[in-house]
Order: structure tokens, then sequence, then C-alpha cells
């Protein structure tokens, strides 16, 4: 049996806030619409304690060229290094979004919950402004 249950992807959200660029990754994420993206962000991360409702995000969903790409920005927190520094990527206001990803969506964050159970982590809602998708490519995928 594999390490997870269910197969899923790897997403990158992204954006500039305050002058930092914060990034992670992020496998908890599912399309709950045709434009909204659910996304569960953990407690430790550092992108995560400064979201707010209403700040403008990238959302990458990379493709299977691009584990390296996950595991750095995975690895590092943003207040101690600049994940972007060495990343390819393209800034659309304050949305960070990776070059080569599968998919790029610029989205907005409407909500932020805390549910029993996970009340110190974020289940972010966001709506989706625009997308971009490389129709050529390969999800990377966690199984």
């Amino acid at each position: 049996m594999s390490k997870y249950p269910f197969v899923m992807g790897c997403n990158v959200i992204a954006f500039e806030k305050d002058s930092i660029k914060y990034g992670m990754t992020c496998a908890w994420a599912q399309m709950i619409g045709f434009d909204k993206i659910m996304m569960l962000i953990g407690s430790q991360s550092d992108t995560g304690k400064v979201l707010e409702a209403g700040d403008i995000v990238g959302v990458s969903a990379l493709s299977s060229e691009e584990e390296d790409i996950s595991n750095y920005i995975g690895s590092h927190h943003s207040t101690k290094v600049d994940k972007f520094k060495d990343i390819a990527c393209i800034q659309d206001g304050t949305a960070i979004l990776i070059k080569g990803a599968k998919t790029q969506s610029v989205c907005v964050v409407k909500e932020i919950l805390h549910l029993d159970g996970i009340k110190e982590d974020n289940l972010v809602i966001l709506d989706i402004i625009k997308i971009n998708v490389d129709e050529d490519k390969e999800f990377l995928l966690f199984s």
C-alpha cells in the first residue's frame, strides 16, 4: 500500500505581502466548483499565518517535471529565505505563479475557516479570477 490512501496533486500557493514573498506547497487542495478551490494550510506555515480574506494569490498546480520545485518550496519557511529567487515565476499583482506549472490560477481568498478537529489549521476557500492551463503537461501527483 502506498504512503497515502489517495492520489493528490502538488500545488503552490504564493503571493507577496508587505514586501515578503510567501509560498508553500499544498497537497490538500480540491476544486469545489468551476471557479472555486479549497486548500488546507497547516498552522506551522508562515504563508498561512499571514493569509487573509481578500488577498490575491497565485495557485500553481505543478507539472510532473517540477518535483524539485515542490521539494524546495516545501522545505523552507518564507520568512527565512526568498523561495522564489532561483525559480522561474510570473508575478501578477500580488499573485506569484510558477512558470511551467500545469495550471496557473490567480485567486482571491474568500474565506478562512477553522473547523472542529482542525481549528489550528486554515481551511481556505478561494475564488479563481483567471486561469491558464497547459494541456500538454501532466500533473505532479503524490500517492
